[in-house]
């Protein structure tokens, strides 16, 4: 367990914490504020017909091909050519399609009689003027591989669309899945037919439109009349712009909001509150993505795999997960969940060992000095460990990590930084050890390991030092290729046994997607991406 001390520090974070939820935003359409705002502060939900929903920031930009918009927003709007579900690919748009046997071609054969909301036909045509503004933006979507691999993509006809790679690629469907960018706007939406310079308003095929807003102070979205499939069940959806963590659970008390959903948007301490509760339900995911260490074998200490063995049994994950997140998030003993497609190997965990991982440092050479911290030719034993300083969470198992590491002669310097800065020296590879949480849910695990590859985030940097990084890159293009499912699962595994036994990665504990709502609201769960939300399944209880 951790030590009281930093238990209670743990604690008082997690009591401050004002943390951020998935996706981003700004909307730009206005509509009547004075409606908005009688939904909002009206009647209890079940009564008005209406679910009450916030979030800690504003819509933003819902431009369904660009990223500053909430994701939970632009998925409630838009439609993608496929769906993803618990049991794999499902229709969408396109109500069936065919890959060729190489897996190079894709025909979609797109779904009669959908119409965008503002009754413009989606078909065929408005989903290749869909893919040529994207392609003409293609710049911004290039941590998307299929980017590079796409040859055409065409309307042969008003119901038959084609894409054309020139590779193979397996999680093509999985790209054109996810919320972004392969959303469909309506063509009259576009600016001159692009999109990267923005939109007239924000028109799809989703199951919801947006009615009004009044920036940072709420959004409203009713049910599209016009909508292909089933109706959703509650018409109104108020969401709400609380930034304070304290203030959105007192709103809840007072039964001002029914729902609160997003892995950032609550923390344990909520959770805890509401177990027992007779009139609010909680609701806990599986693993969605893992809080992880990524040590830089570049550097001159890192650069020996008994150091960083050391750093591993060093690291209690399981006091991490008990003092920090009340046991919520499980402590992870690889660097993806079992439950994540193609994980589910045979890997011995690091076990927290503190004896181990002082024989381990004198193995290598490092020796206890006067003060405590170890030292080998006149050098200390001393790393700086980057995280993001708007991260209340990674600053206190950086301070906790900081206090346990010092018992085994590591000295450990906390340097925060804001999250621009953070993440462009990750990037840069300017670290000794750096913070980072996984793609996650469904981007796991073909996304995370694509972007090692390359230098997408700290991961490219981080595996140079590695004399088998070449063999890595080389398997994961393989994954990503392959056509064959025993070869690509076999590829995996031997890309995750690698990075484990590397060491390169220390994993802390899994993530899982939160929700804590009134209990006459029924239906709420978790889809497979874990920044949307599935309100089209939600109703309230008569």
């Amino acid at each position: 367990m951790l030590k009281k001390k930093y238990k209670l520090a743990l604690g008082v974070a997690l009591l401050s914490a004002v943390l951020m939820a998935c996706g981003g935003g700004k909307s730009a359409q206005s509509g009547t504020g004075a409606a908005g705002e009688s939904q909002a502060s009206g009647a209890s939900g079940e009564e008005a017909g209406t679910l009450r929903f916030v979030n800690f920031r504003d819509i933003r930009d819902l431009n369904p091909h660009l990223y500053a918009g909430e994701m939970y927003a632009q998925s409630m709007l838009y439609d993608t050519l496929v769906s993803i579900t618990p049991e794999g690919y499902s229709p969408c748009l396109a109500e069936k399609w065919e890959i060729s046997e190489d897996g190079k071609v894709y025909t979609f054969h797109i779904r009669d009689g959908v119409k965008f909301s503002d009754g413009e036909v989606c078909d065929a045509k408005a989903i290749q003027a869909n893919f040529d503004a994207i392609i003409e933006n293609k710049e911004r979507h290039t941590w998307l591989r299929s980017m590079e691999l796409l040859q055409s993509a065409v309307a042969t006809d008003d119901k038959t669309f084609v894409i054309t790679l020139s590779e193979a690629y397996y999680p093509l469907l999985t790209e054109l899945g996810v919320t972004r960018p392969f959303a469909m706007i309506s063509p009259k939406a576009m600016k001159n037919g692009s999109t990267k310079d923005g939109v007239e308003a924000y028109i799809g095929t989703g199951p919801y439109v947006l009615k009004d807003f009044v920036t940072d102070e709420y959004a409203t979205f009713e049910a599209n009349p016009n909508y292909w499939g089933e109706a959703p069940k509650i018409k109104t959806i108020v969401a709400k712009v609380i930034p304070d963590n304290q203030t959105r659970i007192l709103a809840l008390d007072k039964g001002e909001i029914d729902l609160i959903y997003g892995k950032n948007m609550i923390d344990a301490d909520a959770i805890k509150k509401y177990q027992d509760s007779d009139s609010i339900a909680v609701a806990l995911s599986d693993p969605t993505s893992t809080r992880q260490i990524v040590m830089n074998t570049q550097d001159e200490i890192l650069s020996d795999i008994k150091v960083r063995k050391a750093l591993e049994h060093a690291t209690d994950k399981q006091s991490i997960s008990d003092g920090l997140f009340y046991g919520l998030e499980k402590p992870a003993d690889t660097l993806f969940s079992k439950t994540v497609p193609y994980c589910n190997i045979e890997l011995t965990p690091y076990e927290h060992d503190s004896d181990k991982a002082k024989s381990l440092l004198e193995e290598a050479g490092w020796k206890a000095g006067s003060d405590g911290i170890r030292v080998k030719d006149g050098k200390k034993l001393s790393l700086e460990l980057l995280y993001n300083s708007d991260s209340v969470t990674e600053k206190s198992i950086g301070e906790y990590l900081q206090a346990e590491y010092k018992q085994i002669g590591v000295d450990i310097q906390l340097n925060g930084q804001e999250e621009q800065s953070y993440r462009d020296n990750m990037k840069a590879g300017n670290f000794d050890m750096v913070f980072n949480i996984s793609w996650g849910t469904p981007y796991d695990p073909q996304s995370s390991l694509s972007a090692m590859t390359a230098p997408v985030y700290g991961d490219y940097a981080a595996q140079q030092g590695l004399e088998n990084k070449k063999e890595i890159d080389e398997a994961i293009q393989k994954i990503l290729l392959s056509t064959d499912e025993k070869e690509r699962q076999n590829l995996y595994t031997e890309v995750l046994t690698s990075l484990h036994e590397d060491a390169v990665y220390i994993p802390l504990t899994y993530e899982n997607n939160k929700a804590i709502y009134r209990k006459t609201l029924k239906g709420v769960r978790f889809s497979q991406s874990q920044y949307e939300i599935p309100f089209e399944e939600m109703y309230f209880e008569n």
